[in-house]
């Protein structure tokens, strides 16, 4: 038997946009093969090396179409109230004025493609649907990827499951009609003029950050912008953390981290669950846990290296569709940060010739990889897990050149809320706004959260009420401290392990710490970082907490926090008060 209201809904959608056909995609090897032939045949892709990139293939977008565009983006709540002050707002039905006749008559000429997925591993009652109608077979291929696509998600769904709407258009890809719309209240999105990633994918950031996050208050669980890690102890012990970090602050790298060889050879196992987006409901034992709802990886490649994350460069190494990146002589891939040098020539991602002294990047800085997360040599057997994983701790982090200490716990979930709402990073060249200015970003939420962020923090402590002691314990990371002279004293990367294995040893009630004015630092001495043969000095700098600096700190949380009058959480308030004294 058919789902009537999604059947009523595609047909809807075919009176209004009028395409030529109507294809329901099922996932199978043999779809996709034959749009990847389309594609081929009509230019969108170019078919990359079998040897080196077996079945994988490259794509350009257009060059005002190449990345999420937050100005453009809006949360459509009936009460501009309900959005809150870090969304952008329109009414509903203001903005289906403006959006609803976009779409008429926008895919004559074109196939609909009507794609079915699932978000989380099959039979698991933290997954759920979505739908996205598109006439974009790139979308597909990458949905394909990114997503469970087909009758596993019909099969899901059943005959009267509930689905989120997603519909898309690539348009005439006119900047000034790009509009990527939530409408909470209707369980809908729509985009409309861009064929880029985030704002095309409906699954990502609009269904599985936005709107869960909305379900998420509405149902008692939480959609959050989170890495999901496995660590194994030499004596078998599993551990599990959720990590979020703003952009450009080593949040891949840390998903897929490879332990330094001391670790190996002692036993240390780590796995990568999730490498972007976490949702977390409480299991039957009161604890939280989490799954990761996507199916692949949507990577940035500039930087990624054998080097730098071996395990995310071997992730893409066939099966992957490469956006924005340069095409070499013999069809194969190559970005800035791939290899120390560069290639004698290539096709830029605008599609010109690029040699070294041409003094453009060769990618996009924002292109990427799409790549199945089963590809990932670090990925975890739980993966799959229809229950989840179990979470024992969350780490919060950002770009912090002073003032931040390398590691820190909270005092409690309360605090651990705070320092999450509180979370800074300091912007890079990527970025909009002058290098090294401090951006707020609470939660690494800033431009996914579907609702008011203070109703947010709210519901985070209310989780924390509801969970008492089962709460995962919450720590703060910086990787990113440098000494006077402007040079990082951390060396990152694989050596991340010595803090992971600290905060490990903290959720089991192990771990020596030093309690300061910001909550729990560890004794330096216990974490095996003399054999970095870092300067001590450097270490001195690295778990130092600076009284006026944190005075300072204060300041601009407090400043910070105005923005959201009345709203901001008691606890919130509490939490700032508290540290105000104890400083």
């Amino acid at each position: 038997m058919a789902h009537q209201a999604l059947e009523d809904w595609v047909q809807e959608v075919t009176q209004i946009t009028t395409p030529d056909s109507i294809h329901w995609c099922d996932g199978s090897e043999s779809e996709i093969n034959t749009l990847y032939e389309l594609m081929v045949s009509d230019g969108t892709l170019t078919k990359l090396d079998d040897h080196k990139h077996p079945d994988s293939y490259l794509a350009r977008s257009d060059i005002n179409d190449v990345a999420r565009v937050e100005g453009r983006t809006f949360i459509c709540f009936a009460q501009k109230e309900d959005a809150g002050p870090t969304n952008n707002w329109m009414e509903p039905t203001e903005m289906h004025a403006v959006i609803d006749p976009l779409f008429e008559e926008c895919m004559q000429g074109r196939v609909m493609y009507v794609i079915p997925y699932l978000m989380g591993p099959a039979g698991s009652a933290m997954s759920k649907v979505g739908i996205e109608i598109t006439d974009s077979p790139y979308v597909v291929a990458n949905m394909r990827i990114m997503t469970r696509m087909g009758q596993i998600a019909l099969d899901e769904l059943g005959e009267d499951g509930e689905f989120v709407k997603g519909l898309h258009s690539t348009g005439q890809l006119d900047p000034d009609q790009r509009y990527i719309s939530h409408f909470p209240d209707e369980n809908l999105i729509m985009s409309f003029s861009s064929n880029y990633g985030g704002n095309a994918l409906l699954g990502k950031k609009c269904f599985a950050l936005r709107l869960a996050s909305v379900l998420g208050k509405r149902e008692g669980w939480m959609a959050e912008h989170m890495l999901i890690l496995g660590i194994t102890s030499p004596e078998g012990k599993k551990s599990h953390i959720c990590a979020a970090f703003p952009s450009a602050c080593g949040k891949t790298n840390l998903a897929m981290l490879v332990p330094p060889q001391e670790f190996l050879d002692a036993g240390w196992k780590v796995e990568t669950v999730g490498d972007d987006i976490a949702w977390l409901k409480f299991g039957p034992d009161g604890r939280l846990y989490a799954i990761n709802p996507e199916y692949g990886f949507f990577g940035v490649a500039p930087g990624t290296s054998m080097e730098t994350n071996p395990n995310a460069l071997l992730s893409c190494r066939a099966n992957t569709l490469f956006t924005n990146v340069a095409l070499c002589p013999d069809n194969t891939v190559w970005w800035e940060g791939l290899t120390e040098a560069p290639p004698d020539s290539a096709i830029d991602w605008k599609g010109n010739p690029w040699t070294p002294e041409s003094g453009d990047k060769a990618a996009h800085p924002n292109s990427r990889f799409t790549a199945p997360a089963g590809q990932c040599p670090s990925i975890s057997d739980d993966f799959e897990n229809p229950a989840g994983v179990p979470i024992d701790a969350i780490i919060f982090g950002g770009r912090r050149s002073t003032t931040t200490p390398l590691v820190y716990e909270s005092y409690n979930w309360q605090h651990g809320t705070y320092l999450g709402a509180t979370m800074t990073s300091e912007k890079t060249a990527a970025a909009a706004g002058k290098v090294g200015e401090l951006r707020h970003d609470p939660m690494a939420m800033l431009p996914f959260c579907g609702y008011h962020m203070a109703d947010y923090w709210q519901h985070w402590l209310d989780m924390g009420e509801r969970g008492g002691d089962n709460m995962p314990r919450v720590f703060h990371v910086n990787w990113f401290r440098k000494d006077s002279e402007g040079k990082f004293v951390w060396p990152g990367f694989g050596d991340n392990m010595h803090v992971l294995k600290w905060i490990v040893e903290r959720c089991d009630g192990k771990g020596q710490v030093n309690e300061t004015p910001i909550g729990y630092l560890p004794d330096p001495a216990t974490m095996q970082i003399d054999e970095l043969g870092l300067d001590p000095n450097d270490v001195k700098v690295l778990f130092s907490v600076d009284a006026e600096e944190w005075q300072e700190e204060v300041e601009a949380q407090t400043d910070y926090f105005q923005m959201f009058g009345e709203k901001l959480p008691e606890g919130i308030r509490a939490e700032l008060d508290a540290l105000k004294s104890r400083l």
